[in-house]
């Protein structure tokens, strides 16, 4: 169920500063970064969403990156034959193939994510306290609690 949000909304306008605060990183962060790893932006997304020693069905990433299942078979080739991904054969369902990171894709993994949540300094300039309360009030929005 959706929550009505009018423009004048404390949501909206937060939700309205994030996303300039985002869309106003020059460079982008996203696409600058994928560069300096060699990748698209679609194959740093997909390796965001594979955990090291877990396995998701192609399916599922595709559903991950919002891309068609006949684009992520692209990607999963370009990674593959990098070696920072594997194919694995479903015991469960011939049909389905299941991606898991190597050993290579997992330290890629890290530093990828290490570059790609290094704030920006309009976040990392703020005071502790507002640090504080601004990564609570988004734990509690991405509903990550602790």
């Amino acid at each position: 169920m959706a929550v009505s949000v009018k423009k004048n909304d404390a949501a909206f306008e937060a939700w309205q500063l994030a996303t300039d605060l985002m869309f106003g990183e020059r460079p982008p962060r996203v696409p600058a970064i994928s560069a300096e790893f060699g990748m698209s932006p679609m194959a740093l997304k997909m390796l965001h969403g594979l955990e090291p020693g877990a396995e998701k069905p192609m399916s599922a990433l595709a559903d991950s990156v919002g891309c068609d299942a006949s684009n992520i078979t692209g990607i999963t080739d370009r990674l593959e034959s990098r070696e920072l991904i594997e194919r694995r054969d479903n015991p469960l369902d011939r049909r389905v193939k299941l991606i898991a990171l190597t050993t290579q894709g997992a330290r890629l993994r890290e530093q990828m994510l290490e570059r790609l949540y290094r704030p920006p300094d309009a976040i990392a300039g703020l005071s502790r306290d507002d640090q504080r309360t601004l990564r609570d009030v988004l734990r509690r929005a991405a509903g990550k609690e602790q």
